[in-house]
């Protein structure tokens, strides 16, 4: 489980609702169902209206996935870990990996085509494409976030509208202008909100979870193609140093 995202976003409603409170409101007086169909749903209507169906189902679930649950890896214990297998291929062969339990799907399938004997193209063919492929159903689910951020402002811009026309309708109804102006700003007020804390900060967080799986994805296929060529741990474990930061570099150059 991420915990900084439900950090991040209850907490933002946690400050609207103390918001509220502070100001002498009752929270009864912020709902309104209007104001929940036309932002939220529309919202949600004009984004799936730019994708399929299928496409946009599972660019929610993808994005939804990526940004509740998290099981990033660090790269140093990753080069610790490849350069563990290399030892075991050195030793054992690369039969010596069927015994070896690996938790990070993507090095362990990497494992097995080099336990089956694949050659190293379609190794490095099969993975990059498994990468490409898992990073373009991050940056769609992205890109749905994004237009879903961008679409509940206008909506609620659009609530806004109806609720002034309602209210200048009913002019002559001294009572029905206040209703009417209420639903009007609410409207406005669920747009920011569905924007500025949910949609835009998890297309944000999945646009940073795309750049830092592209590069651990490919730190792995370096790995895996320099196992199956059969190089030293030490000299595996040199080369992918570069992954890492410079002050964690430097570290991990003086434990080895």
């Amino acid at each position: 489980m991420d915990i900084a995202t439900f950090l991040g976003i209850g907490g933002g409603f946690g400050v609207l609702v103390v918001a509220i409170f502070l100001e002498g409101s009752k929270l009864s007086m912020f709902m309104d169902l209007l104001a929940t169909n036309v932002v939220i749903v529309g919202a949600l209507v004009t984004t799936m209206a730019r994708f399929t169906m299928g496409g946009f189902l599972a660019a929610m679930g993808t994005g939804l996935k990526a940004v509740a649950f998290n099981h990033h890896v660090s790269a140093r214990d990753m080069i610790e870990k490849i350069a563990e297998l290399a030892d075991i291929v050195r030793k054992q062969g690369p039969l010596g990996l069927e015994a070896v339990e690996i938790e990070d799907e993507f090095l362990a399938k990497g494992m097995r085509m080099i336990a089956d004997g694949f050659d190293l193209h379609i190794i490095r063919e099969t993975l990059e494409r498994e990468r490409d492929l898992h990073i373009e159903r991050l940056e769609d689910a992205n890109k749905l976030f994004n237009f879903m951020g961008n679409a509940a402002p206008g909506m609620g811009m659009v609530g806004t509208i109806i609720g002034l026309i309602s209210m200048f309708a009913h002019m002559d109804d001294p009572k029905k202008i206040g209703p009417g102006m209420a639903v009007a700003l609410l409207t406005t007020l669920y747009g920011a909100v569905m924007a500025n804390v949910v949609a835009l900060p998890i297309a944000d967080k999945l646009q940073i979870k795309a750049l830092e799986e592209n590069v651990n994805f490919t730190l792995v296929i370096d790995g895996v193609l320099m196992i199956r060529e059969n190089k030293s741990p030490a000299v595996i474990r040199d080369m992918l140093i570069s992954y890492l930061p410079n002050k964690h570099r430097a570290a991990m150059e003086e434990a080895a």
